[in-house]
């Protein structure tokens, strides 16, 4: 059977496109959360986990919907195989499978996860930041060679 899973992070996302893409999938059920990615203990998920069985496969309509960090992807993925349990991707076109695949799938969360880190650096970065810090830009004579 294929099931689907679709989540947004904030109340102004709408899960509207992804649910659209699961269905055309053919999934026969969505499971579908509205939290942040950044824990594995989202309660549609943490159902979705128990209904799959041997033989299903679990569909996603972009790799970050699922997982936010390499090492919970990949731990969802080993639990995946060792179940029987079939993972695609409909965004980046990963079907683990088969051998190509999976492949692509450890690619795409390396790079993911390479994503996250840049985000999270942005994010400190600018909170540390003080908030009264004023933001220094150039003046457009500055910036506007003078003719000569």
């Amino acid at each position: 059977m294929k099931y689907g899973y679709a989540r947004v992070s904030t109340e102004d996302q709408n899960p509207a496109l992804q649910l659209a893409a699961l269905k055309k999938a053919g999934c026969q059920k969505t499971f579908k959360d509205e939290r942040t990615g950044a824990t594995t203990k989202r309660p549609a998920l943490l159902r979705c986990f128990k209904t799959l069985q041997d033989g299903d496969t679990l569909i996603v309509w972009k790799l970050d919907r699922l997982a936010r960090s390499l090492r919970d992807l990949v731990s969802m993925l080993d639990d995946f195989h060792q179940r029987g349990i079939h993972f695609r991707s409909l965004t980046e076109e990963i079907n683990t499978s088969t051998p190509g695949g999976m492949l692509i799938f450890h690619i795409f969360a390396a790079l993911a996860e390479f994503e996250r880190g840049l985000n999270y650096r942005t994010h400190t970065r600018r909170d540390e930041c003080s908030p009264n810090a004023r933001r220094q830009t150039r003046t457009q004579a500055e910036t506007i060679p003078a003719a000569d």
